[in-house]
C-alpha cells in the first residue's frame, strides 16, 4: 500500500514552503518598479534594462554574501526582522565601493525545518532593505534541508546586481600618498566578527541593560548593518572626487583597506579620531583581546572608509555634516594598515 505525504515524513513540508511564499508576497511586491516584469513565483525574475541605453558605457557589478553567525544572535533572541536588512545593506555596500548603484537583489533562506512565519519575517526585512535603497527584490529561494542544517539553524545569503558607468568605476588606482582617509560610522558589528563576539559575551544576559552599553547586549549585537548608498551618493552629487572606498567587513580594517590600495602604498589609522560604539570596548575588555586582533576582526565603528585628496576634505565634511571623521592618511611604503594613537 502506498503512503501519502512521504516527503513531509522525510522532513520537507511543501505546504509550509507555499505558505511562506504567500506570506512574503506583499512585502516583495513593494520593491517592484516598472522595470520588474515578473511576479513572485516565477521560475526566473525579469528585469527590463532598457533604461541602461541612456548610459555611455554601462557595466554590471554583482556581489554575493551572507550574514554569517549573526543568525545565531537572532536565534538566541528569537528576533528575525532585522537580519534581512543586514544582508541587503551589506551586499549593496560591497558594490558601492566600485561606484555602482543597485538594480535588483536575490535572496536565499535555508533551514532544517521551515517555519513559514519566521521565513516571511526574514524576507520582509530583505524587502525593507531593498525598498529603502530603491532596489527590486527580484526573486529568491526558500530551502528546507533536514540533515544539512542543524535544528533551529537558519542560513541567509543574497546576491545583488548593480550598474556603473565604465568611466566612473572606482578601483583605488588614483589613490596617492598624502590622501586623507575619512570614515562613515558603523552602527556596531554589522555582519562580521560574531563568532568572536558571541564567545566573549556568551555569559552575559543579552536581554538586560548593560551599564557599559546603555542598551542590552542583544540589541547592540543586532544593530542593523548600515547602508552607505545615500551618503556616498550625496558626496558624488556635490562633486566630491572619491579616489577609493573600502567597506569594512570580514577581516576588519586590517584586511579590507589594503584591498583598494596600490601595492606601493599603506595606511595609518589613528585610533581616537572617531567615536567607537561601546560594544567594541566591551568585547575588547571582557575578552582581553589585543588591539591588532580587534582591528582584524571588527570594523571598530568605521563601516565605510572614504579616501580623498586633502583639498577635498572640507567640502566632503560640509556635504555630510557631523558624519565624516578624519581617521588617517595614505602613506608610501608597506602595503599594510598601521594602527596609531
Amino acid at each position: 500500500m502506498t503512503q501519502k505525504d512521504a516527503y513531509a515524513r522525510a522532513g520537507v513540508n511543501i505546504a509550509a514552503g507555499n505558505r511562506a511564499t504567500e506570506l512574503m508576497k506583499a512585502a516583495v511586491r513593494t520593491t517592484y518598479g516598472p522595470e520588474v516584469l515578473s511576479d513572485t513565483g516565477s521560475f526566473g525574475g525579469l528585469f527590463d534594462i532598457s533604461a541602461l541605453k541612456t548610459m555611455d558605457g554601462p557595466v554590471l557589478v554583482a556581489s554575493t554574501d551572507g550574514v554569517g553567525t549573526k543568525t545565531k544572535v537572532a536565534a538566541r533572541l528569537n528576533k528575525w526582522d532585522t537580519i534581512g536588512q543586514d544582508l541587503v545593506n551589506h551586499c549593496i555596500n560591497d558594490i558601492l565601493v566600485q561606484g555602482a548603484r543597485p538594480l535588483f537583489f536575490l535572496d536565499y533562506v535555508a533551514s532544517s525545518k521551515l517555519d513559514a512565519e519566521q521565513i516571511a519575517t526574514i524576507v520582509g526585512g530583505v524587502a525593507r532593505g531593498c525598498k529603502e535603497a530603491g532596489c527590486a527584490l527580484l526573486g529568491g529561494e526558500t530551502a528546507e534541508m533536514p540533515g544539512v542544517y542543524e535544528p533551529d539553524e537558519i542560513d541567509l545569503a543574497g546576491t545583488v546586481v548593480g550598474v556603473v558607468e565604465r568611466q566612473q568605476i572606482i578601483d583605488g588606482s588614483r589613490i596617492q600618498a598624502g590622501d586623507v582617509i575619512l570614515a562613515l560610522a558603523s552602527t556596531g558589528l554589522h555582519t562580521n566578527g560574531f563568532s568572536l563576539a558571541r564567545k566573549v559575551l556568551a555569559d552575559l544576559d543579552w536581554n538586560a541593560i548593560h551599564p557599559d552599553l546603555g542598551t542590552t547586549p542583544g540589541e547592540a549585537l543586532l544593530a542593523i548593518h548600515r547602508c552607505y548608498f545615500n551618503p556616498i551618493r550625496l558626496l558624488w552629487d556635490t562633486g566630491i572626487d572619491i579616489r577609493g572606498l573600502a567597506h569594512i567587513t570580514g577581516g576588519g580594517v586590517i584586511d579590507n583597506l589594503p584591498r583598494i590600495l596600490p601595492s606601493d602604498l599603506g595606511a595609518i589609522i589613528r585610533r581616537g579620531t572617531w567615536t567607537e560604539p561601546p560594544i567594541f570596548g566591551l568585547i575588547e575588555r571582557l575578552g582581553n583581546i589585543d588591539e591588532q586582533d580587534m582591528f582584524h576582526a571588527f570594523n571598530m565603528g568605521m563601516g565605510m572608509l572614504v579616501v580623498v585628496a586633502p583639498e577635498q576634505v572640507k567640502n566632503a565634511q560640509a556635504a555630510l555634516p557631523n558624519e565624516l571623521s578624519v581617521v588617517g592618511e595614505i602613506v608610501a611604503g608597506q602595503h599594510e594598515v598601521l594602527i596609531r594613537r
